[in-house]
């Protein structure tokens, strides 16, 4: 490495790996693969949810788990070793056919997945703050050269955006894998998923050697007294829960959804591309909304556009509207995720950025556990996916209702 400094878009795309892995792989892909493993393990839809929800269960409790890992080690080091574990497990789905082990390896997978986007939001909201330098550059003269370069909202915006490039690998990488194997196709896409995931940990692990050998902070067992009031976040935090388990039901069935309603393979697949590719695009898109915004009204914007987008397939099967709903739900999605720790570092001091991250990635994995295994309920009583989206749909409606009510937070006094 040269004495030239690392630039910030740099580090933030290489951040971005872990929620391609964590999000795009370990949650996402498995729209994917849910329709060949349904048909070849006979499950019904509230089983095929219920894996899901196994999987935010164990997102739950690796979100509880995290803050202590992080006074234990370095958040580089958390950081890279989840991705790396999490790949372990995805591949590990590829070599199993009993649903108890795929339960088993759907809660590890969302285990290790929360230390990842955790972590990695934490390093990512630091970025802006902090200079990028190799190990032989000398400290910038003044706290201007310190936070010069791109902005807070764009920075989160491109580490949450790496879902996008998940979601688009997984989808290159999935169908010819699934056409290609013969017996149980499935488990050679999460061979192959896996493996990509292994790779992405790797080059993060380059990328961040000089973080890795320097340890890199941990979060203080102790931390500043708190500034902040303890329930000073509460609007944000139900709006948060119920995106958690609406969007779930959107991207565990959509793609079921539309095999249903009679859309092509290569037409699933390309709505699957597109809404990576949106996702991708987001940071860009609601950067300057995210810098601006103090209370919940980005969350709220977003996730009134999220219902919008998941009611249209529910109304209309015209590939059209399928793409449409695809293209805006992709440009929404993660900056909703993103808007949360936006407003984490916006409205608090950062010494609590670590722990009210991580309360604000608890809530969102409450709601994932409930989502998956709702909307397959719905759908299994209702005779087909259309109830089970519109569920969603009105859920995201009700978060934006919530996150409206999120004020700016005012300082304790001392």
């Amino acid at each position: 490495m040269t004495g030239r400094p690392v630039s910030v878009l740099v580090v933030a795309a290489t951040l971005a790996l872990g929620p391609a892995v964590a999000l795009g792989f370990a949650r996402l892909a498995y729209a994917l693969v849910l329709a060949p493993m349904r048909a070849d393990l006979g499950w019904s839809y509230l089983v095929a949810g219920a894996m899901n929800t196994v999987n935010a269960i164990g997102y739950l409790a690796g979100a509880l788990l995290t803050a202590p890992l992080l006074r234990r080690v370095s958040t580089p080091r958390l950081f890279v070793g989840t991705t790396a574990a999490t790949a372990v497990f995805l591949a590990l789905h590829g070599l199993v056919l009993s649903d108890a082990a795929l339960y088993v390896l759907r809660f590890a997978s969302g285990l290790v997945s929360a230390g990842t986007l955790i972590s990695g939001a934490l390093l990512a909201a630091r970025l802006v703050a902090e200079p990028r330098l190799a190990p032989s550059a000398s400290p910038p003269a003044s706290a201007t050269a310190r936070r010069a370069g791109p902005s807070a909202g764009l920075v989160l915006g491109v580490y949450y955006g790496g879902t996008g490039v998940g979601i688009v690998a997984s989808a290159l990488l999935v169908p010819p894998l699934l056409e290609r194997a013969v017996a149980h196709a499935w488990q050679a896409a999460w061979l192959g998923v896996g493996t990509l995931a292994l790779l992405a940990a790797s080059v993060m692990a380059i990328v961040l050697r000089h973080e890795l050998a320097q340890g890199g902070a941990r979060v203080s067992a102790s931390g500043s007294p708190r500034r902040t009031r303890p329930r000073a976040l509460d609007a944000a935090m139900v709006g948060y829960v119920l995106f958690g388990l609406g969007y779930i039901g959107y991207m565990t069935f959509v793609l079921a959804l539309l095999h249903e309603q009679g859309l092509g393979a290569t037409s699933i697949i390309a709505f699957y591309i597109v809404l990576g590719l949106a996702v991708i695009a987001s940071p860009w898109l609601w950067a300057s909304l995210l810098q601006r915004a103090r209370g919940g009204g980005a969350m709220s914007l977003l996730n009134a556009l999220l219902a919008a987008a998941t009611m249209l397939p529910v109304l209309s099967s015209h590939p059209l509207a399928v793409f449409l709903s695809g293209l805006l739900f992709g440009a929404v999605l993660l900056s909703a995720v993103a808007s949360t720790t936006a407003l984490v570092r916006h409205n608090l001091p950062e010494a609590e950025w670590g722990p009210w991250i991580g309360a604000m990635t608890i809530a969102f994995a409450g709601g994932q556990i409930v989502g998956p295994s709702l909307v397959g309920w719905v759908a299994d009583l209702a005779g087909g996916l259309r109830a089970g989206l519109a569920c969603s749909a009105g859920v995201l409606a009700l978060a934006a209702i919530a996150a409206s009510r999120q004020k700016p937070v005012a300082p304790v006094p001392a």
